[in-house]
């Protein structure tokens, strides 16, 4: 039995939900303010969150922020209700990691399809992390840079697979279905890093390949490691490795040689 929570200061408005979820099989939670709704999340681990954004005690971005900031509630998936949304609102919601918005007033149709269709994405989610920890087709990359973290593996598979080419978090966020901030988030919380982090991470591990194995000049190892300007190459490498790219392979050679 699948559990939900609404987070919803209008009692009517909250009593029907629930209402339409328990007659609809679904274990219902309900909560008047942000401030009880974290706490039901944090206690009941539901398997979605409906929260409405305009509420008197900590408004519904403030607790989305909360959730995701938490390693415990991170991958909960939200759906926003709201009177009436700009493009502002849902860029905002978006950024913060919101999966879906519900304009107010919404029929029961409306509801349940909302909620349906974010649990059904949700249990794809959960299938694809299954087959890899299984080995599917998108097991975690063996290059050895990579933590071991299935929930990450899809992130990672596509590093691997796109380092060298220019790839940004909206891209890797857009591979893996995620809001950019929302992975940002999750990223971060599991690895202590950022996406860009493990980007400059797994590009560097093959600049240091290449200049330990072979005698190809600075331009072609940038270029072969996904950076167009060797200059920028040069500047990232000695601010993270301490050293020009010619110093340090004249460094490694050296140890090799010892």
């Amino acid at each position: 039995m699948k559990t939900i929570l609404i987070i919803e200061d209008e009692a009517q408005t909250r009593s029907i939900f629930l209402k339409c979820l328990e007659f609809e099989g679904f274990h219902a939670l309900g909560a008047s303010d942000g401030t009880a709704g974290l706490a039901l999340a944090r206690q009941h681990a539901p398997d979605l969150v409906v929260c409405d954004i305009m509420m008197p005690d900590m408004d519904g971005y403030s607790v989305l922020s909360a959730l995701r900031k938490s390693p415990q509630t991170a991958l909960m998936p939200l759906i926003f209700l709201t009177a009436k949304v700009t493009m502002a609102d849902l860029r905002r919601g978006m950024e913060l990691g919101a999966d879906d918005y519900l304009t107010k007033p919404c029929t029961v149709e409306q509801f349940l399809a909302a909620i349906n269709s974010r649990l059904a994405r949700q249990e794809q989610l959960s299938q694809l992390y299954s087959a890899e920890e299984l080995g599917g087709d998108h097991r975690q990359p063996q290059t050895g840079i990579f933590p071991t973290e299935p929930k990450l593996a899809k992130v990672f598979h596509f590093i691997e697979a796109h380092y060298r080419q220019p790839i940004s978090l909206g891209d890797v966020a857009q591979e893996a279905g995620y809001s950019p901030a929302y992975l940002t988030n999750l990223v971060q919380s599991h690895t202590g890093r950022t996406v860009k982090q493990w980007i400059i991470e797994r590009r560097m591990a093959e600049a240091k390949t290449l200049l330990t194995t072979t005698d190809q000049s600075v331009r072609h190892i940038a270029e072969a490691s996904g950076y167009s300007d060797a200059a920028y190459f040069t500047r990232q490498f000695r601010q993270i490795h301490g050293a020009s790219p010619q110093a340090w392979r004249a460094q490694s050679v050296t140890k090799a040689t010892n």
